[in-house]
Parts: structure tokens; sequence; C-alpha cells
């Protein structure tokens, strides 16, 4: 009879912690990717992303494949992206140049994928599974 009511307190005292888990309360995890500006520099198109890790695991190495197509919808070049390491909670904005092209003649751009995501040395499927994708400019992000 001990042994009852000792598994009852127990199952009690736990279970405010299993409906805290399932609330909702916690936060989304998510790999945010912002398209947020688009310049042209010299000759080529600058794309600035800014980039948010809210996955609870530091990445050490992100590198997508990113796909520009012109404005009539066609290829222009496929390309990888290197947004080396992105720690958690800590916003970084990384750039890439689009030598030969003026921004205005990038229609959209896809992340075709992660080529690489490395979490603790180890190859991780999170910037894949956890990518959020949105553009604050004209042009299109797409994944």
């Amino acid at each position: 009879m001990m042994l009852l009511r000792f598994a009852l307190v127990l199952v009690a005292s736990l279970l405010p912690l299993g409906l805290r888990a399932q609330s909702g309360d916690a936060p989304a995890s998510t790999l945010s990717v912002e398209l947020n500006a688009v310049q042209d520099v010299g000759e080529a198109c600058r794309l600035s992303f800014l980039v948010e890790n809210l996955t609870g695991t530091t990445i050490d190495e992100a590198v997508f494949e990113t796909v520009i197509f012109d404005t009539a919808g066609g290829v222009v070049t496929l390309s990888l992206f290197d947004f080396r390491d992105l720690p958690v909670g800590r916003p970084r904005v990384r750039q890439f140049d689009l030598p030969g092209m003026t921004c205005n003649a990038v229609g959209r751009a896809l992340i075709n994928g992660a080529r690489s995501c490395v979490v603790d040395g180890a190859e991780s499927d999170v910037c894949q599974e956890a990518l959020s994708l949105t553009s604050r400019v004209d042009m299109e992000l797409l994944g």
C-alpha cells in the first residue's frame, strides 16, 4: 500500500511537467533566413540575408545550395552560399554577390537545400528541418 501511494504521488508530481512541455509556451525551433536587402555593387547584385538561429543548438557550418532565377523565370546560376557559423540566439548578416548581374535582372532566389550543416563536428539535418524563409524585399525567396 505504501508503494502504491508513493507511485501516485510521483505521477502526480510529474504530471505538471508533462503538461508544461506540451503547452506551446516553448519558442518554435527555427532557422530563420530573411532576404533583407538587395543592392547593386559595381558589376554585381549583392544579396544581404539576416539569419537567426533559434534551434537551440549552435550550427558550426551552414552551406545552402542556392538557385538564382532571372525575371522571366529562367535559371541563371546555381551557387553554394556559405553562411558559416550560426550561434544560437545571435542574429547574423551574410552577404553574397552575384557577379555580372544587376539586381533588377534577378527575379527570385531558391534555397534548394542544405549542402552542409555541421553541428558539434558532425553533419546534421537541423538546417533543413528548421529552415524558415522570408523576404522583406520585392525579390521572392523560395525553399
